[in-house]
């Protein structure tokens, strides 16, 4: 059984402490996730990928990143430039259907040059949210429409543009986000809509997407499914809906542990994530008291969360061809004709 364990897990600055080291080589978490905080310029993104890398034995880690444009963009100029949000594109597809798909393709296509030069392999990007009428700001301009077939046409597209480019997407928030009313950083929302509707709407795109090998929870609670649990959490939301109606099995990703949404101390968090059925247990901040606490309660990775994680491996070596250059001067075209 390997020993890695089953958490992706943050740092705290630019470089790794010396306790951050110890404590990663100790616990081998399966990946880290990276935030502005810890991005200056090219060569020390590199470097502390890098060691980021070295503390589990060298071995090629999924490292994490929220790339998506718009509001949510951790790495901007000079590294990269400011890209639009997923609303401007799906603008372009609601003018022409073919150039917002290549929009979005041609985005997240530039997205993987940036991110890989730098070692980051994964992009926490597509959004397949389908926000409605006075939802939480939290998704907004981050989702390509407010229909769903709009939403998972682009976020098809998107995820094949991080894909020819060797960085794998994980789409997000799975089974929907875009009916929370209140932004599940601060507080749990809670979502009453029938399940037909739900099924009709907000897992659509899910659904269309479902071969992808990375999803991420939703801090929501449904409450047609489990008036009790948020989806991150809920054994029936995740057996009965993320892999019964959805038929996602890939590998699916907490949101992030210390977001308010979810109650209890860290531990208590990990542990309902873990017992609900999650197959990764994500943890953000960096802070250190926080990620012991998490991983004093995730295990090792096995069983099918292994299998799962192991096809991403596999997964994270080939990228295709490409003129950087041609591919930049496209998307402005199109960017500049919304």
């Amino acid at each position: 059984m390997s020993t890695m364990k089953a958490m992706i897990l943050g740092c705290s600055s630019l470089k790794l402490t010396a306790d951050e080291k110890a404590f990663y080589r100790d616990e081998q978490p399966w990946g880290f996730i990276v935030f502005a905080r810890n991005l200056s310029e090219p060569s020390q993104i590199r470097d502390l990928v890098a060691e980021m890398r070295e503390t589990v034995g060298g071995r090629n880690a999924p490292v994490l990143i929220d790339q998506e444009g718009g509001r949510v963009q951790r790495i901007r100029e000079p590294i990269a430039p400011r890209y639009p949000s997923a609303a401007v594109l799906g603008d372009i597809y609601r003018r022409d259907r073919g150039q917002g798909l290549r929009a979005a393709w041609l985005m997240s296509r530039l997205h993987a040059f940036d991110l890989l030069k730098l070692g980051i392999n994964v992009d926490c990007l597509p959004v397949l949210d389908v926000p409605v009428a006075g939802a939480s700001n939290v998704i907004g301009d981050r989702a390509y429409g407010t229909d769903p077939v709009t939403v998972g046409e682009m976020g098809e597209a998107a995820a094949a543009g991080l894909k020819s480019g060797g960085v794998l997407p994980v789409m997000k928030h799975v089974p929907g986000h875009g009916r929370g009313m209140a932004d599940s950083h601060h507080e749990l929302p809670v979502v009453t809509t029938p399940l037909s509707e739900l099924e009709a709407h907000d897992f659509a795109p899910f659904k269309r997407l479902r071969n992808e090998l990375m999803a991420m929870s939703a801090h929501v609670v449904y409450t047609a499914v489990d008036p009790d649990r948020p989806a991150s959490t809920s054994r029936k939301v995740i057996d009965e809906i993320i892999r019964g109606t959805i038929g996602f099995d890939g590998l699916l990703i907490s949101d992030d542990s210390s977001m308010n949404a979810l109650k209890g101390t860290l531990g208590e968090r990990a542990a309902a994530i873990v017992a609900g059925g999650g197959d990764i247990v994500l943890h953000c901040n960096g802070v250190m008291e926080e990620m012991r606490a998490v991983a004093a309660q995730v295990p090792p990775l096995a069983g099918r969360s292994r299998e799962r994680a192991a096809a991403v491996e596999a997964a994270l070596t080939s990228v295709g061809e490409a003129d950087e250059f041609a591919l930049r001067e496209e998307f402005e075209s199109l960017r500049a004709s919304a």
